[in-house]
């Protein structure tokens, strides 16, 4: 952990639980396309007490969803901690600052930067995007904001912004020679924590860490790494196909294929993946997202949480 933070984070949170060497389980949860406040607190009811912090999704799949920032004020009331997204994609820089300051506002600590998906790829393909700034460029907004209480132009910000700046990263087989100057690039931006790509494969896991352990990255930085609760053989081959960066043993494939109850099966895939990750040095936590299968992460969360612990005693 970058220990270069101007502010004690607060008892209980994500931040200090990832400073206790805490291993942390995050999930993700997709705004519903709704004005109705309850339609998102049940989403969210079930995480509660068993997720250590919820990542709220700005406009994933780029579609058109409730607000992230609203929804995670919302979830702050709920008693739920958030992660709010905040994607390049949609919103000039006046803008995303003004959010910042909201999301300040509001209480909410935690946020992850993101380019966010192409509209082509979304149910509006018409959309224009932005992009006015980088992801890199959003990270060092939000860490000048925390630190120096300041713009990028220097215009001073009233308040406080107790940040704690997450970004995106993507697992690779680490060839000879590689260096994770992406990742080095967000930390030097401001980066204190990374969610990843869907990773399922623990080998793969124990070599990029390696990697990233030699180059100096997991002493700066706590890495969750994406997982998810497989439905079907078919939804994971889709993954492998369409979800660029995905990694997915064809042996899990071929598990799923063989199950009477392939979802069953699906999240037992996960749950002991989780067991194994926690056991590897420089991986922080987890990350569990579900597209179109909520339903299944409290319960990985839960029977994941308990094989950790009695693994730990």
């Amino acid at each position: 952990m970058n220990e270069n933070i101007r502010r004690a984070p607060l008892p209980g949170t994500l931040e200090e639980r990832l400073r206790q060497r805490r291993f942390v389980m995050t999930a993700e949860l997709v705004p519903p396309v709704s004005c109705d406040a309850q339609e998102l607190l049940r989403k969210a009811a079930v995480l509660k007490g068993l997720a250590d912090a919820v990542n709220v999704t700005d406009g994933a799949g780029a579609r058109a969803h409730m607000s992230a920032l609203a929804a995670s004020g919302l979830l702050i009331q709920a008693g739920v901690e958030p992660i709010l997204q905040m994607t390049c994609r949609d919103k000039n820089r006046l803008a995303l600052q003004s959010e910042m300051m909201g999301a300040a506002a509001l209480g909410i600590r935690n946020l992850l930067i993101l380019s966010g998906d192409d509209p082509k790829s979304g149910d509006q393909p018409d959309t224009k995007a932005v992009f006015d700034l980088d992801s890199r460029a959003l990270i060092d907004t939000a860490r000048r904001m925390r630190d120096d209480g300041t713009l990028p132009n220097g215009r001073k910000v009233a308040g406080k912004a107790n940040f704690f700046i997450g970004a995106a990263d993507m697992p690779i087989d680490p060839p000879k020679g590689w260096q994770p100057n992406g990742l080095a690039a967000k930390i030097n931006a401001g980066a204190q924590f990374a969610q990843t790509q869907f990773c399922m494969d623990a080998a793969i896991v124990r070599r990029y860490v390696g990697a990233l352990e030699a180059a100096g990255i997991t002493q700066k930085l706590a890495l969750l790494v994406g997982v998810n609760p497989l439905r079907s053989a078919k939804s994971a081959r889709w993954m492998q196909h369409h979800l660029y960066g995905t990694i997915i043993p064809d042996a899990f494939i071929a598990r799923l294929e063989a199950a009477a109850d392939p979802a069953r099966e699906g999240l037992r895939i996960c749950v002991e993946l989780i067991e194994e990750l926690a056991t590897i040095r420089g991986v922080a936590g987890v990350h569990i997202m579900a597209p179109g299968n909520d339903a299944a992460i409290p319960e990985a969360i839960a029977a994941a949480r308990a094989r950790v612990q009695r693994a730990a005693r």
